[in-house]
């Protein structure tokens, strides 16, 4: 996991990829600033949660939901291009919703994520 300091508001490099970030609007028709929390999983077990640790990104923004373009360029400031990172629908017995306009991604330390083909998704068309 990285971090994208220029964009940090909260905590300094020595943190790595903990903190708290203020990414600006990318979206030319919605332009709305992008708050970020990142944290790298290396405090799970000391939390008292249970392994594996995931590395976890929060985007919000005050009035909207992330579009899936800011969401792609949040996960790209956090991690490479090939990182396989996941949105959960959790059970609606889990629901957590302490920000209406919040989505998280998460990538599980050490764990290899099962994937389908993208071929079951559809034809891909290189880019």
């Amino acid at each position: 996991m990285k971090a994208p300091e220029k964009f940090r508001i909260r905590g300094d490099a020595s943190w790595g990829p903990v903190g708290a970030f203020c990414v600006p609007a990318i979206a030319p028709r919605r332009p709305l600033p992008l708050m970020v929390i990142a944290s790298d999983g290396s405090d799970w077990k000391e939390c008292g949660f249970d392994l594996p640790a995931f590395e976890h990104v929060s985007v919000s923004t005050p009035v909207r939901c992330p579009t899936w373009e800011e969401m792609c360029f949040v996960k790209g400031l956090f991690w490479n291009d090939e990182d396989l990172v996941l949105q959960y629908h959790p059970r609606r017995s889990q629901y957590v919703n302490n920000h209406p306009h919040c989505l998280h991604m998460w990538r599980p330390i050490g764990v290899e994520i099962p994937e389908p083909p993208t071929f079951a998704v559809g034809i891909q068309v290189p880019a």
